[in-house]
C-alpha cells in the first residue's frame, strides 16, 4: 500500500477512535444518556429535557476540553522527545507544570476567583519557561543535556514551593490545591482556548515535519542538509512549552499523556513526524477522553481527579515498554 494511502488510512481510524471516545463521554456518566438522544442533541433534532442539558452544558464543553488537552500533551510530548533526542523528555519535565502550580497555589491560597487561579497559573509556566531557557542557554548557547538538567532542577524547586504553600495553606483549601494538583477537568469550562491552541500548534508544527526528521537525525546531520537548527530548536521548545503551559492552566496537572503516546505511536507508525505529530494528537486526545470518562464513572457520583487515571494507566505501560526494549537503544 503506497505511503500516503497507509497515513490516510492510519489517521482515519484514529480520527474513529476520536470520534467514539467522544461519543461515549457524551453517553456515559452517573446520568445515562443512549446514543440515539446523544445525536439528536448535537444535531439539534430533539434533546430536550434534563439529559439534553447535561450533554450539551456539562459533557460536551469538559469532553471537548479533555481531548484538546490531551492532544496538546502528547504534542508537546512528540516535539520535546525530537528537540531534546531522548525518549524520557516529558512536556512537565522542563519545569513549566511546576510553575503553574506555583501560580495556581498561591491563586487558591489569596481565595481568588477560577479566573485569577488560571491567570496566575498561566504567567507561572511562562515564568518557569522563561527562566529554564535562560538559564540553560547561558553564554555559549545549550545543549539538549543542558536544557534537559536545567529543566529538572527547576521543576524540582518548583515543587519545593508547591509542597511550602500546601503546609501553609487552610485545611478547607487544600482538597481544591490537590485535585489541581492532580489534573481535574471539571473546573476547565469553556473549552475554545485549547480548541484553538491545538489548531494552532498544529497549523504551526506540521510545516516543519521535515525539518524535525532532519533533526531526529542530529543536529549537525540537519544543519549539513540546509536546516537552521538553532531557530528550529528555539521555536519547538516555545511551542512545546505554550501547549504545555494552556493545558496545566485549563485543567492542572495531568502525567504520562506526552510521555506515553508519542512512544505508543512511534513504535506502532515508526519516527516519520509528518505522520507521528497528528497521530499522537488524536490519540493523545483520546486517551485523555477516555481517562476522565473513567474518572467519573468509577465511583460515581464521587469524580477522581484525572491525573491519577493517566498515572494508573501510564505507569504499566511504560514498565511494559521499558521491559520490552531498554529505552536507551531507542
Amino acid at each position: 500500500m503506497p505511503t500516503r494511502r497507509r497515513a490516510v488510512l492510519i489517521l482515519a481510524v484514529l480520527a474513529g477512535l476520536a470520534l467514539l471516545s467522544l461519543a461515549l463521554a457524551l453517553s456515559v456518566g452517573s446520568i445515562h444518556v443512549p446514543l440515539n438522544e446523544v445525536f439528536a442533541t448535537l444535531f439539534g433534532s430533539g434533546g430536550e429535557g434534563m439529559s439534553g442539558d447535561v450533554v450539551r452544558s456539562l459533557r460536551l464543553p469538559r469532553a471537548l476540553g479533555g481531548f484538546a488537552c490531551g492532544a496538546l500533551l502528547a504534542l508537546a510530548g512528540a516535539l520535546l522527545q525530537v528537540l531534546l533526542r531522548n525518549p524520557l523528555a516529558d512536556p512537565y519535565v522542563l519545569g513549566i507544570s511546576g510553575g503553574a502550580g506555583i501560580g495556581a497555589m498561591l491563586a487558591i491560597l489569596f481565595g481568588l476567583s477560577i479566573s485569577g487561579v488560571n491567570g496566575l497559573a498561566f504567567v507561572g509556566a511562562l515564568a518557569a519557561m522563561l527562566l529554564v531557557f535562560g538559564l540553560a542557554h547561558g553564554d555559549g548557547g545549550w545543549t539538549q543535556t543542558r536544557l534537559l538538567l536545567t529543566g529538572v532542577i527547576v521543576a524540582a524547586g518548583c515543587g519545593a514551593v508547591v509542597a511550602l504553600t500546601l503546609s501553609v495553606a487552610p485545611e478547607h483549601k487544600l482538597h481544591g490545591m490537590l485535585f489541581w494538583l492532580m489534573g481535574d477537568l471539571a473546573q476547565g469550562g469553556d473549552p475554545l482556548l485549547p480548541l484553538a491552541a491545538l489548531a494552532l500548534v498544529l497549523a504551526i508544527a506540521l510545516p516543519f515535519a521535515r525539518e524535525l526528521n532532519l533533526l531526529a537525525r542530529g543536529s549537525d546531520t540537519a544543519q549539513t542538509l540546509g536546516v537552521a537548527v538553532g531557530r528550529l530548536r528555539g521555536g519547538v521548545y516555545l511551542v512545546a512549552s505554550l501547549a504545555t503551559a494552556i493545558v496545566v492552566t485549563y485543567a492542572g496537572s495531568i502525567g504520562f499523556i506526552g510521555l506515553i503516546v508519542p512512544h505508543l505511536v512511534r513504535l506502532a507508525l515508526g519516527n516519520d513526524q509528518r505522520l507521528l505529530l497528528p497521530a499522537s494528537a488524536l490519540a493523545g486526545g483520546s486517551l485523555l477522553v477516555i481517562a476522565d470518562t473513567l474518572a467519573r464513572t468509577i465511583v460515581a457520583p464521587q469524580q477522581l481527579p484525572v491525573g491519577v487515571l493517566t498515572a494508573l494507566i501510564g505507569v504499566p505501560v511504560f514498565l511494559y515498554l521499558l521491559a520490552r526494549a531498554p529505552l536507551a537503544r531507542r
